[in-house]
C-alpha cells in the first residue's frame, strides 16, 4: 500500500488553522457532513464512567429497533468494522468508488482483496459491472450525494458474495435503508450516529447482519469496543423519536437552503440534507480562496468520471456563519467573473 493515496477527512480545522495562520475560533467549519446542531448531551450516571461498558446495556436491542433492523452490533463508529469487514470475508474482487470514503479500499487491498475502482455512472446500471465478488455502497455516497434506490441494491445483492451498504448519511431518508434486509447472509449494512445525531465524537456505530457474521466480527473486535459514556448517549439519543422527527425537517430545510445559496453563485450542485457536493474544475482555487476568508470545505481531486469537486457541509445555524458563506463566495466568484 506505500503507492495508494494518503487518506483524508474533513474536519482537520487544526491543520488548517495552522496552515493559514488564523485562530481556530475565526473559522466557519463546512469540511464535514455532520449536523452542526448535536443531539442534546444529557447528564450521566456515574456508573457509566466508572463501571467497564457492558454488553447486555440494550443498546444492541434499542439500535435495532430504531434502524427496523433485525440485530445489530455496537462498535466503535462505522470504522471499527470498515477496518475489521475485509479479513472477515473471503478475497475477491471488491468494487468500490473511485471517488467516496477514502478508508474502503486500503481496507480491502490490506486484507488481500483485489480493489476495483468504480465510476458513478457503473452505479446507474442496472447489472454489475467487471465480474465483482464484493460491493461497497456508500449510500448515500460520499461525497457524490448519489443514492440507489433499495430494488437495485437488493437486485445486485443477489449476484455477489458479499454487498456493504454504508448509510452513515441516510438518517434523513431512511426509507431507502436496508436495514431490514440486513439478516440475508452476503449483506451488511453500516449505520452511525456520528451524522445525523452530531454526535461524531462518541465514535459509536452500528452493524446490521446476519448472526453468524455478527458473531465472528464481534469475536474479531473483542470486548468494550464502545465506551460506557458513548453507549449510554447512543441508547438515549435512539430512543428520542420526537427529536429525530424534528431533526430531519430542520436538516432538510437547512440542506436546501445551502442547495439554494450555492446554485445562486453558479455553482453546479448535488445535494442531500447534510452536505452540497460541487463538482467544479475551479475546486482547488475555491477551496483555497474559500479558506483565506477563514471557511474551510473539503477538496476532493479528481477521480474516476468526476472532475475535481468541493464538498459543503451546513454552515452553523446562526446568521453571520450563512452571511460569511454568502459575502465569500460573491467575492471570489464575482473577482473571477
Amino acid at each position: 500500500m506505500s503507492g495508494a493515496p494518503p487518506i483524508r477527512h474533513g474536519g482537520n480545522l487544526l491543520a488548517a488553522a495552522k496552515r493559514y495562520g488564523r485562530p481556530v475560533e475565526q473559522w466557519i467549519d463546512l469540511s464535514t457532513g455532520i449536523n452542526p446542531t448535536c443531539y442534546p448531551i444529557p447528564a450521566l450516571p456515574v456508573d457509566a464512567w466508572q463501571r467497564l461498558p457492558q454488553d447486555d446495556d440494550g443498546l444492541a436491542d434499542t439500535a435495532a429497533r430504531a434502524y427496523g433492523a433485525p440485530r445489530a452490533l455496537p462498535v466503535a463508529g462505522s470504522q471499527a468494522a470498515i477496518r475489521t469487514l475485509p479479513a472477515l470475508l473471503r478475497p475477491g474482487r471488491v468494487g468500490i468508488a473511485a471517488l467516496g470514503y477514502s478508508e474502503y479500499a486500503p481496507a480491502f487491498a490490506q486484507a488481500g482483496h483485489t480493489v476495483v475502482p468504480l465510476d458513478e455512472t457503473d452505479f446507474a446500471r442496472a447489472d454489475l459491472p467487471h465480474g465483482l465478488d464484493h460491493l461497497v455502497v456508500v449510500n448515500p455516497n460520499n461525497p457524490t450525494a448519489r443514492c440507489v434506490s433499495a430494488d437495485n441494491l437488493l437486485r445486485w445483492h443477489a449476484q455477489l458474495s458479499t454487498l456493504i451498504v454504508d448509510e452513515a448519511f441516510i438518517d434523513c431518508t431512511a426509507a431507502a435503508s436496508l436495514a431490514a434486509h440486513s439478516d440475508k447472509p452476503g449483506l451488511i449494512v453500516l449505520r452511525s450516529i456520528g451524522k445525523f445525531y452530531g454526535l461524531a465524537g462518541i465514535r459509536c456505530g452500528f452493524v446490521l447482519a446476519a448472526p453468524n457474521l455478527l458473531d465472528a466480527l464481534s469475536a474479531r473486535l473483542g470486548h468494550w469496543t464502545v465506551s460506557g459514556p458513548a453507549r449510554a448517549i447512543a441508547r438515549i439519543a435512539l430512543a428520542d423519536h420526537a427529536w429525530q422527527t424534528a431533526t430531519r425537517d430542520t436538516l432538510r430545510v437547512q440542506g436546501e437552503r445551502l442547495a439554494t445559496l450555492l446554485s445562486s453563485h453558479g455553482l453546479r450542485t448535488v445535494s442531500q440534507p447534510l452536505f452540497c457536493w460541487v463538482p467544479d474544475n475551479r475546486a482547488p482555487m475555491l477551496h483555497d480562496e474559500l479558506a483565506r476568508l477563514g471557511i474551510w470545505t473539503r477538496l476532493f481531486d479528481a477521480a474516476g468520471d468526476c472532475p475535481a469537486s468541493l464538498r459543503f457541509g451546513l454552515p452553523p445555524d446562526h446568521p453571520n456563519a450563512w452571511q460569511r458563506l454568502d459575502a465569500a463566495l460573491d467575492h471570489i466568484l464575482t473577482r473571477i467573473r
